[in-house]
């Protein structure tokens, strides 16, 4: 290249991709888990759930003003936001364990970015029709009137499909029906309508527009997926000793033709626009299209399928000798998913183990350090302590306080007649807490002493307690 020749740029523009409409077992597969999850986002915030008078109806809330999480019968408090993180730790191993044994299949199937452009398009074909035809619409240069009314159509479908997004990810943080109704009547607050404006425009965006690109660019996970994969890990493929050469000719005894008839079909339905014929690629998200559009293919011109298929690259070399492949239970059930698989096991019994053996009570004791002691008039050593009395119930509890450990040591209660709190139902309450020792007694003439606080539910029997130390005046 001489001095006088353009640099040549870096940027590539996009250029747009019409998938062709395709039936068969793997998009009927796709449309299965597009209802399914479509339904569990819309319809999730919808399910009412009884928890008594004074707790929320709704099954599924994140109620941030208040600093709960209810899942049905589950209530996440937020010092236990360990499940949530044993949930995204169960969620990653999940993910690991499907790519392991399946390749991208997350992201051809069920991601919320495959998902949703799946549905975009679907409503793209019904409006301005299959590929050909969008192809043709898309070449048009003249904005004619027809152009126009199907591009505002599709638009406007799109919008509405983001609205709806955005809107139902609102519901899952308030009362769904009463804030339905603030949205409508504008009473609703600021955050909820900014978003909602943001989902709606992410949306439309990603879904309508970004596409592959998303997928492509913007996901990190098809550049880490291949510490997740092996040569026995199952993917999308193209068995190149059957197919090549390829060609159009008519396949005779003599023809030197492979199964391929080079109809572009796989291509043409790939939503990455990818041929799978060229290997292995980043961009693949092993939607497995391309085997239902190459099966197709060779059924009505009487080849076997499997053409393009999931496999293997341990499969190839037995293949190429004529050997059938291993069995699939072989390459799925191997020590990486296994060890997978017991890990997320084990912290999904974790788990539960700690739901069903958590208190209905609980509480949280800290000591206030300034100053770290007070001698009263008489010589009495006092320290005070901030108690946190935690009722998990649905109605209000009467808790009472007492220590063990040194005998000499008192507990007081700052504004309560005795050693019995009523905490209101579901909530959280602060008490002050005074521990005092006489001045001749042990725990005030040395520097530290071990004391228990313990908090008994009067109603059940429950009890919990925390550790903690009384600080003397020492010698």
């Amino acid at each position: 290249m001489s001095d006088s020749d353009p640099a040549p740029s870096l940027y590539a523009a996009r250029e747009p991709i019409f998938p062709r409409r395709v039936s068969g077992p793997f998009r009927n597969l796709k449309w299965i888990i597009l209802i399914v999850t479509l339904g569990i986002y819309y319809v999730t915030p919808w399910i009412r759930w009884d928890r008594g008078p004074s707790l929320p109806d709704q099954a599924v809330l994140l109620d941030l003003a208040n600093r709960r999480f209810y899942f049905f019968w589950i209530e996440i408090w937020p010092h236990e936001f360990y499940f949530v993180a044993g949930l995204l730790i169960m969620a990653g191993l999940g993910l690991f364990l499907f790519t392991s044994a399946l390749g991208r299949v997350w992201c051809g199937y069920a991601c919320p970015q495959t998902v949703w452009t799946d549905l975009f398009i679907l409503v793209e074909r019904w409006i301005e029709g299959d590929r050909n035809a969008r192809l043709r619409l898309h070449r048009q240069e003249k904005m004619d009137l027809r152009k126009a009314r199907l591009r505002l159509t599709k638009w406007t479908a799109w919008f509405l499909i983001g609205l709806a997004t955005g809107g139902a990810w609102v519901f899952y943080f308030a009362d769904a029906p009463t804030l339905l109704r603030d949205l409508v009547t504008g009473n609703a607050h600021p955050v909820a309508y900014t978003t909602m404006l943001i989902l709606t425009g992410t949306t439309f965006l990603f879904g309508g527009f970004a596409r592959e690109q998303i997928c492509i660019y913007a996901c990190p996970w098809p550049r880490i997926q291949a510490a997740m994969m092996d040569e026995d890990t199952l993917v999308v493929g193209y068995r190149e000793w059957r197919g090549e050469p390829r060609g159009k000719g008519k396949r005779t005894a003599d023809s030197e033709l492979g199964d391929c008839i080079d109809c572009m079909a796989c291509v043409n339905v790939c939503p990455v626009g990818i041929d799978i014929r060229d290997g292995q690629q980043l961009e693949c998200i092993t939607c497995a299209l391309c085997i239902d559009a190459c099966d197709d293919m060779m059924a009505k011109i009487g080849k076997p399928r499997g053409l393009i298929d999931y496999m293997a690259l341990s499969d190839e070399a037995h293949e190429r000798a004529g050997q059938p492949p291993k069995n699939i239970w072989k390459h799925i059930l191997r020590p990486r998913t296994i060890m997978y698989t017991a890990l997320w096991s084990l912290v999904g019994f974790a788990l539960l183990f700690a739901l069903f053996i958590r208190s209905e009570i609980d509480l949280t004791v800290a000591p206030v350090r300034n100053p770290t002691f007070v001698t009263m008039s008489d010589g009495t050593i006092r320290n005070t302590y901030d108690v946190r009395l935690r009722n998990k119930h649905g109605e209000e509890r009467p808790f009472d306080l007492s220590l063990t450990g040194d005998l000499a040591l008192a507990l007081e209660i700052e504004g309560v007649d005795g050693q019995t709190v009523t905490v209101a139902p579901d909530t959280a309450q602060l008490v002050r807490v005074y521990i005092t020792a006489a001045p001749d007694t042990g725990p005030a003439r040395t520097d530290t002493s071990a004391v228990r606080i313990w908090v008994e539910d009067l109603d059940s029997g429950e009890r919990a307690y925390k550790d903690t130390s009384f600080n003397g005046r020492g010698n």
